[in-house]
């Protein structure tokens, strides 16, 4: 079995779960394939540090005396935000030697500012998407998926989709049913494809200020099979379909339609992981009357047809007792 040694980088006002999600499933995945991932923990003088909640986590080596990994581990956290320059120059130099280089949550910052995303696809949190975008123009920053492939280069959202991130890398290298024994050992999901966006439909739209407003976005969620034109919501919410139109992109921040269009095709895509029902009836179910409705919404949205994602992310029942 071909050994991939991780190092992770460690540094004061790092975030815990940026640290310990990714390890957990390496170190998982070391337990399905025999020393798979051998893990190193390094900060700049091999000193322990302590993590922006209080934590203290003690390093196996320093950086300086740290061996090039095969994947290398920066995670983010409140101490990415005004790096030690140090810790910058060690990445800018050492970093480009790792076979893949991995971020987590505010950990692009930390790449971004050794120059190592110019030119390349990235994303991070979304309350720092801006900040990326901002600092580094050379970076291409997608602020939708929660995690991004670019080459050998691999960045991630928020704190849990470093753990997204890790099973997708345990996957690829060691096949997918490693990665759902892993997934299923750390009581997670192994089916959010990197393209998923950081906020469900519901989060990724503000909630509406009125209570008619909030009711007809509850009313689509609950109901995504049913009749959802501007007319028949602008009649549940009492108002001409002209002044609902208008007021629930004030107060949502996005149109109906595209409300409405996010929902579905977030309802499809549970059916489809979650259940066994056929193409056609997961479009009914989800409010695209056709398959091939359904099917052009998920080529639009999310590159692949229904059935391609379901062969990708559908994940199995867990066997009986």
């Amino acid at each position: 079995m071909t050994q991939r040694p991780v190092l992770v980088v460690l540094f004061d006002g790092v975030q815990s779960l940026d640290v310990t999600g990714p390890v957990e499933v390496f170190a998982g995945a070391s337990h399905f394939a025999a020393d798979a991932y051998p893990i190193r923990t390094a900060s700049l003088d091999g000193a322990p540090v302590r993590t922006q909640s209080g934590l203290r986590l003690a390093a196996d080596t320093s950086l300086a005396g740290a061996a090039p990994p095969h994947t290398l581990l920066v995670p983010g956290g409140e101490g990415s935000l005004e790096p030690d320059p140090r810790l910058v120059d060690w990445l800018r130099e050492h970093a480009p030697r790792a076979r893949r280089l991995v971020s987590v949550c505010t950990g692009a910052l930390l790449l971004a500012e050794a120059g190592l995303l110019d030119g390349r696809r990235a994303t991070t949190h979304w309350a720092f998407c801006d900040q990326l975008a901002r600092r580094h123009p050379g970076v291409e920053v997608d602020p939708d998926p929660i995690f991004v492939r670019d080459g050998h280069l691999a960045t991630s959202a928020g704190v849990t989709a470093g753990i997204d991130l890790a099973l997708a890398l345990v996957e690829e290298d060691l096949g997918r049913d490693a990665a759902l024994t892993i997934a299923r050992h750390l009581v997670v999901f192994l089916r959010r494809p990197g393209n998923q966006a950081q906020f469900s439909a519901q989060l990724a739209a503000q909630t509406a200020r009125r209570e008619p407003l909030r009711e007809v976005q509850r009313f689509i969620s609950e109901h995504p099979s049913a009749d959802l034109s501007v007319e028949t919501l602008a009649a549940r919410a009492s108002l001409s379909p002209r002044h609902f139109a208008r007021a629930f992109q004030a107060e949502t921040g996005t149109t109906p339609g595209r409300y409405v269009e996010r929902v579905r095709l977030e309802h499809a895509r549970r059916l489809l992981e979650d259940t066994g029902g056929g193409v056609h009836e997961v479009a009914r179910a989800s409010g695209y009357g056709t398959s091939e409705a359904m099917r052009r919404a998920f080529v639009k949205a999310l590159g692949t047809p229904p059935a391609e994602y379901r062969r990708r992310f559908h994940v199995p029942p867990l066997p009986a007792p």
